[in-house]
C-alpha cells in the first residue's frame, strides 16, 4: 500500500474513528484502525465488537492495500505532522512508513486479515431524519439512560416509529424521559440503540441542513451522517412499559420559569457533596417553590415564584436528577410540573403540548429541615 493524502483530513478522520476503538482488547488488532486504500479513497474503520465508525477520505493511491495501525499512535502522529500532506507506505511485513515534511515514522502494523468483520445491514428498513432534530431528541433523553448493566436493555434508548411520529424513550429506574416528534414517510419500527452509540452520533451530526440516514437490520443498525457511518448492535430484552409509568392525572399543577428554577436548585446544590447526597426538600404552596437542604456543610434555603394550582405538596428529590431533567427542558422558557403527592413521580412537560415528558422519582424525607 502506497498513498498520499491531506494530513488535516487524515488527522480528523483518525480522531473520530478512534472513538470506536477499545483502549485494551484481547484481540490486539481491535486496538488499531483498519486502513483500506482502494479506488482513490482511503477508508478508516474502528470497531469494538459493539459499535463501529467508518469514514473515507480522498487519497492519491499508487498501490492499493490494507493494514491495521495502533489507533492512538496513528492519531497522535497525524495530529503532530508538520506538513500539509502525509504519505503512507506499507511493506509486505506490515511495517508502515509515515512521512510528512521532515518528520518520518516507521510503525509496526498488523495484517488486515486479523481484523474482525464489521457487520453490514442489507435488506432492512430505511429512514431519513433531520440531523438537528435527531440530535435534539437524543440530548433530551440521553440523561435518563441507565448506567447500570443489571438490565442491559435500559442502557440504551428505545426508538418507536409509526406512520406519523418518532418517539425516543430512556429510563434508569429513577428517571424517565420521553421525546416525541411528528414525522411522515417513515416505516413503523421499534428498537433499542445503546446510549454510547447515540452519544457519538449526536457529536458527529453537522449543520442544520444535514440529514441522517438510518438503516435498520435484525441485530444491527447503521446511522449515516456526513462522511461518517456508525454501526451498532441493537440491545435485546424487554423494555419498561413506560406508558403505564406515566401518571395520567395530578392533584397539583405548577408553571414556573425554567431558568429560575434551575438557578434555585443549583444554589441549593452548593450544600451537597458526593459523600453527603442529601435530598433537596421542595414545598409547592402559595405560588412559591421553596427549596432547602441540610447536610454536614450546613443548611441552604431558597425559593422561586411559580403559578401553583391544587394541593400543597412537600417532597424530597435528588438534586442532580431534577437538574438533569430541567436542563433538558431549558429550551422552554417555562415548564409545567404535575404532582400527585410526596411519593409519586414528578412530571415535567412543556408549558404547552407534550413533545417531552420527564419523570423524576422523589426521595423519602427522613426528618424536618
Amino acid at each position: 500500500m502506497i498513498l498520499t493524502c491531506s494530513r488535516e483530513k487524515l488527522s480528523e478522520a483518525c480522531s473520530v474513528v478512534q472513538r470506536a476503538v477499545p483502549s485494551k482488547s484481547t484481540i490486539p488488532a481491535l486496538e488499531g484502525i483498519l486502513l483500506t486504500a482502494k479506488d482513490g479513497t482511503l477508508t478508516l474503520s474502528g470497531y469494538d465488537m459493539q459499535m463501529g465508525i467508518k469514514t473515507s477520505i480522498s487519497a492519491d493511491i499508487k498501490t492499493e492495500g490494507a493494514v491495521i495501525i495502533n489507533a492512538k499512535l496513528l492519531t497522535d502522529i497525524t495530529r503532530r505532522m508538520p506538513a500539509d500532506e502525509v504519505s503512507l507506505e506499507c511493506d509486505d511485513k506490515y511495517t508502515v512508513l509515515i512521512k510528512s515534511g521532515e518528520a518520518e515514522y516507521s510503525v509496526i502494523g498488523f495484517s488486515a486479515e486479523e481484523y474482525p468483520d464489521i457487520p453490514i445491514v442489507d435488506g432492512g428498513k430505511n429512514a431519513e431524519l433531520s440531523g438537528e432534530l435527531l440530535r435534539s431528541m437524543i440530548q433530551q433523553t440521553i440523561f435518563a439512560v441507565s448506567q447500570n448493566d443489571s438490565k442491559p436493555v435500559h442502557t440504551g434508548i428505545l426508538f418507536e416509529i409509526d406512520d406519523n411520529s418518532i418517539r425516543l424513550v430512556a429510563v434508569d429506574g429513577y428517571r424517565l424521559a420521553v421525546r416525541t416528534e411528528s414525522v411522515t414517510g417513515m416505516e413503523s419500527a421499534s428498537f433499542v440503540v445503546p446510549g454510547k452509540t447515540l452519544n457519538e452520533i449526536s457529536k458527529l451530526i453537522g449543520g442544520e441542513d444535514e440529514k441522517v440516514n438510518i438503516r435498520l437490520g435484525g441485530r444491527h443498525i447503521i446511522f449515516d451522517t456526513g462522511d461518517y457511518s456508525i454501526i451498532s448492535r441493537l440491545l435485546e430484552g424487554e423494555f419498561l412499559d413506560y406508558k403505564s409509568a406515566i401518571p395520567s392525572s395530578a392533584s397539583t399543577m405548577v408553571t414556573v420559569k425554567t431558568r429560575e428554577l434551575i438557578d434555585c436548585i443549583e444554589r441549593i446544590s452548593l450544600m451537597i457533596t458526593e459523600q453527603d447526597k442529601s435530598p433537596v426538600r421542595c414545598i409547592f404552596d402559595e405560588n412559591m417553590i421553596k427549596a432547602s437542604c441540610v447536610t454536614a456543610r450546613g443548611r441552604g434555603v431558597d425559593s422561586v415564584a411559580a403559578n401553583i394550582n391544587g394541593d400543597r405538596i412537600e417532597l424530597g428529590v435528588n438534586n442532580r436528577f431534577l437538574l438533569d431533567a430541567l436542563r433538558a427542558a431549558s429550551d422552554c422558557d417555562e415548564v409545567k410540573i404535575e404532582l400527585s403527592g410526596p411519593v409519586s413521580p414528578i412530571k415535567i412537560l412543556p408549558k404547552d403540548g407534550d413533545t417531552f415528558i420527564f419523570l423524576v422519582l422523589p426521595v423519602r424525607l427522613k426528618s424536618s429541615m
